[in-house]
C-alpha cells in the first residue's frame, strides 16, 4: 500500500512537468489556408480593398458583419477573403481600436489554444495579454523575439476551408541582433524546417543594392515564412510588406491588379529565383507578390 501511494505521488508531482514537455513537444497548427493575414483599413475604404483583393487574386468572401473582436469595447466591420493565394481578415474600425491590437501580423489557427499558447512561451514568446473569447471562438496574442506580433486562434465550430493553390509568405525583416533568436524560437514552436539560409542574397531584393543580406527560408504547418536579415537601412515600402503571396504569372496579376485599383510601389524585380512586386491596395494594405522566372 504505501508503495502505490509513494508511485500514485510521484505521478501527481510530475504531471505538471509532463504536461509542459507535451506542449513543447507538439504540432498545434491546421494548415496554411486557414492562416490569415490581419489587415486594417479605414472603415469608409473597407469595401475598396475587399473588391481589389478579389479583383486581383479571385476567390470568395465570408459574409460581412459588424462585430466586437476585442476584450474590451470596440466596434468594427470584419469580413474574410478567401482566395488561391492565401486569406486575409479585414478589419474597418468604427471606434477607437483598443491595445494592442492593430499589429499583429497573422492570425494561426490552432488545435489547442491554451496548449499552444503555452508552448509558445516556452520557446521565447511572451503574451501580450490573457486569452480572450471572441464571438465565434477564443483568442490570444503574443509577441516573438524581434516585436514580431502575431494572434492565434481557436474556433468553436471547426471551419473547412479549401486548400491553397499557392501558400503566401509570412516576410519578416530583422536585424541580426535577434534573427537567430526569432529563428530558434519559431522552428521550436512550429516544428517547422530551415529550406534555405542564404547568408549573400542580394540586398536589392530589399531595396538595398550594392549589398548582401541573409535571407531565411522556413516552412511548417503553417505556412511559409521568409525572414530578411538586414542592417534595418531599409527604403520605403519595404519592410511593410508582411506577406507575399505567390501567383503563376506576376505580369497578369498586376494587370488585373491595376484594373482593381491597386498601386505598384515597386516595378517587378528578381527575387529569390523569381520575379517580384510590391503593390498597395486600396486602403494602405501593402504586400509583395512573386510569381517563378519568366513569368
Amino acid at each position: 500500500m504505501r508503495f502505490s501511494v509513494l508511485v500514485a505521488s510521484a505521478l501527481i508531482l510530475a504531471t505538471p512537468a509532463l504536461a509542459q514537455q507535451q506542449a513543447a513537444g507538439a504540432d498545434y497548427s491546421v494548415g496554411p489556408q486557414y492562416d490569415t493575414t490581419h489587415v486594417y483599413v479605414p472603415e469608409d475604404q473597407f469595401d475598396s480593398f475587399v473588391t481589389s483583393f478579389v479583383g486581383t487574386f479571385g476567390g470568395t468572401t465570408s459574409k460581412q458583419g459588424v462585430f466586437q473582436v476585442t476584450p474590451t469595447t470596440s466596434l468594427t466591420k470584419s469580413q474574410l477573403v478567401l482566395t488561391p493565394a492565401g486569406t486575409v481578415s479585414v478589419f474597418g474600425f468604427k471606434t477607437p481600436i483598443p491595445f494592442p491590437f492593430g499589429d499583429e501580423r497573422t492570425g494561426y489557427l490552432v488545435t489547442d489554444l491554451d496548449a499552444a499558447v503555452t508552448s509558445a512561451v516556452q520557446h521565447g514568446a511572451v503574451r501580450r495579454l490573457v486569452t480572450f473569447p471572441d464571438p465565434i471562438g477564443r483568442d490570444s496574442l503574443i509577441q516573438w523575439p524581434g516585436g514580431v506580433n502575431m494572434q492565434l486562434y481557436w474556433h468553436t465550430a471547426k471551419p473547412s476551408y479549401a486548400p491553397l493553390e499557392t501558400v503566401p509568405e509570412n516576410r519578416i525583416y530583422l536585424t541580426a541582433d535577434v534573427a537567430n533568436r526569432f529563428v530558434k524560437s519559431w522552428v521550436g514552436y512550429a516544428k517547422a524546417k530551415v529550406t534555405a539560409d542564404d547568408r549573400a542574397a542580394p540586398g536589392a531584393e530589399v531595396g538595398e543594392p550594392g549589398k548582401t543580406i541573409r535571407r531565411i527560408s522556413i516552412a511548417s504547418g503553417y505556412g511559409k515564412m521568409v525572414v530578411f536579415v538586414t542592417d534595418g537601412l531599409l527604403p520605403w515600402p519595404y519592410g511593410r510588406d508582411t506577406t507575399g503571396y505567390g501567383v503563376p504569372d506576376l505580369d497578369a496579376t498586376l494587370a488585373k491588379a491595376k484594373t482593381a485599383g491597386v498601386e505598384t510601389l515597386v516595378q517587378p524585380y528578381a527575387a529569390a529565383g523569381g520575379r517580384a512586386a510590391i503593390v498597395r491596395f486600396p486602403g494602405g494594405y501593402i504586400a509583395e507578390i512573386h510569381s517563378p522566372a519568366g513569368k
